[in-house]
């Protein structure tokens, strides 16, 4: 198996884990937390598409997906390209407003789709390449995308628990 196959492989499963997560939701469902100090379904799956969407154009040197169009006022943000939901407060989260669950699956494969266009174009040598100075070691191509699916896996599996909450009431 080659780098490209290896790394679409992985974020090949993201679609449905995100769709298994939201489908059928309303939004008050989406934005339900199961304690003051938790987080919604939308919230969470927001915040792993804002990830990889700022992530990704960071590696492409290009706008986010989250700047174009109206996807902030699904939201019921504006469109800050700083906001990705990291250290958010619980009074944060609650910003998060997801219109519909379409809305989250809409966002998700604009991201997913520029995702899978920037992962079908590597070359084994593209992922040392050095993306990411602030760190030591210094962050390469390829753990950025370890990264990104890595953190993007376990907000799904939250979501997938949430939803399971949800769904036993």
């Amino acid at each position: 198996m080659n780098v490209n196959d290896l790394l679409t492989e992985a974020h090949g499963r993201l679609p449905d884990l995100v769709r298994a997560a939201v489908d059928g939701l309303s939004p008050e469902q989406l934005r339900w937390t199961p304690g003051p100090a938790a987080n919604s379904i939308g919230w969470l799956v927001w915040h792993l598409t804002r990830v990889q969407d700022h992530h990704v154009a960071d590696l492409l040197d290009a706008d986010q997906v989250w700047v174009s169009g109206d996807w902030a006022g699904r939201f019921g943000l504006t469109a800050d390209p700083d906001n990705t939901g990291y250290g958010h407060s619980p009074a944060e989260v609650a910003t998060v407003r997801p219109e519909s669950a379409q809305a989250l699956l809409d966002y998700y494969d604009a991201v997913a789709g520029r995702t899978g266009q920037l992962l079908s174009g590597l070359k084994p040598a593209d992922l040392d390449r050095i993306v990411d100075e602030a760190w030591d070691p210094p962050v390469t191509l390829g753990v950025r995308l370890v990264s990104i699916v890595d953190d993007d896996v376990q907000h799904a599996g939250q979501a997938a628990y949430v939803r399971g909450l949800i769904d036993a009431n």
